[in-house]
């Protein structure tokens, strides 16, 4: 925080950053509600479904496949209403609430981050807590802006949960007082290079929240696909006719579009991110000739921006053309983020080079 006793441009940059982040948090709370109120009806729902399959089962065994019939039917809904039109979604009250309140704190975000960058008089991505500050905004902006096309509310609680996180401790941990640019930043490429590698952060960081989705449901669709195998097999040996209940994780996946669909939509983010951190990986070896007189020289940052890189291509690359598929792309996009983090976090902090600019002493 600022020590000044006057209420700066960059104090009130403050102020409206913890307002964002006081708002964020209450739209991670009624996302969380949202999903917990979805897996409540699809509880309710799914016994519901139980016992019309177990009079069917015991009457006259028509319950052998209504389990993946019924995920089928799920997953078609899901689907639809992902690509639906925003006035043709389904009316989820509570995710309606934290999509306002996500606006809401991303108007307050954008201020702060706009004041800051007023009071420094340049971008306001020179310093980690600064990069923080600009790289969370895209994050939750693109976010918002995805939902016009998609409804991806179901994300909404990683997005805003994220978002408290890294801006609070951010501002907790990284706050600097605003000094004048080392000479090596002074250059167009700090606004090129240092934005273009946010905007692919915060792509990165929706592919891994569809990818950790993508894990959760392939898991409760192999459950199904197992159970519905055993109940079938079990009739077909005369040796059982009850419907059994299986738990296939929380019931908000119920609601959610299938494995595959996560999937598809994971990787066309990775790939929208992967094209922007090529051109900053580019970017950056450019802006070193300029200030250092060499493209490459194995500095820490240097590397790591190449380790990210190589971790997307293979991604994108072992799934285009080897076949991987599943469990083992959405690990590698797990993967890859956590790099993403590693990279910003531990490389910034506690590895030495000259990209030492995180503004820490």
């Amino acid at each position: 925080m600022p020590e000044s006793s006057t209420l700066s441009l960059d104090s009130i940059s403050v102020l409206l950053v913890w307002t964002a982040i006081a708002i964020y948090a209450l739209a991670f709370v009624a996302y969380s509600v949202d999903l917990a109120r979805r897996s409540a009806a699809a509880v309710d729902e799914q016994d519901a479904a139980l016992k019309r399959e177990l009079v069917g089962a015991t009457g006259s065994r028509e319950g052998v496949g209504a389990s993946m019939t019924r995920l089928r039917a799920e997953e078609d809904a899901a689907e639809k209403a992902l690509n639906a039109a925003p006035g043709q979604r389904p009316r989820y009250m509570w995710a309606r609430i934290g999509t306002s309140l996500t606006v809401l704190g991303f108007l307050f975000h954008v201020a702060g981050d706009v004041t800051r960058g007023i009071a420094a008089g340049r971008v306001p991505w020179s310093n980690m807590y600064e990069f923080a500050l600009t790289g969370t905004m895209l994050v939750v902006g693109v976010y918002l802006v995805t939902l016009i096309r998609y409804d991806l509310r179901f994300l909404g609680s990683f997005i805003t949960g994220l978002t408290v996180v890294l801006l609070g401790a951010s501002a907790l941990a990284f706050y600097v007082e605003i000094t004048p640019l080392m000479d090596p930043l002074k250059s167009v490429w700090l606004v090129i290079h240092v934005f273009v590698a946010s905007l692919a952060t915060a792509l990165f960081a929706l592919a891994f929240g569809l990818s950790v989705l993508q894990l959760m449901q392939g898991r409760r669709e192999a459950k199904i696909a197992l159970a519905d195998r055993d109940a079938a097999a079990a009739r077909s040996a005369g040796t059982g006719d009850q419907v059994a209940t299986v738990k296939t994780g929380p019931g908000f996946l119920r609601t959610l579009p299938s494995a595959d669909a996560l999937e598809s939509l994971a990787y066309r983010f990775a790939i929208l991110g992967f094209i922007f951190w090529t051109f900053t990986l580019i970017a950056g070896s450019i802006w070193a000739n300029d200030a250092w007189g060499r493209y490459w020289g194995f500095d820490t940052k240097e590397v790591w921006t190449f380790v990210i890189w190589v971790l997307y291509a293979g991604y994108i690359h072992a799934r285009a053309t080897r076949g991987w598929r599943g469990a083992r792309s959405a690990w590698l996009s797990i993967i890859g983020f956590t790099a993403v983090l590693f990279n910003f976090t531990i490389v910034n902090m506690f590895f030495k080079g000259l990209h030492a600019y995180s503004g820490l002493s």
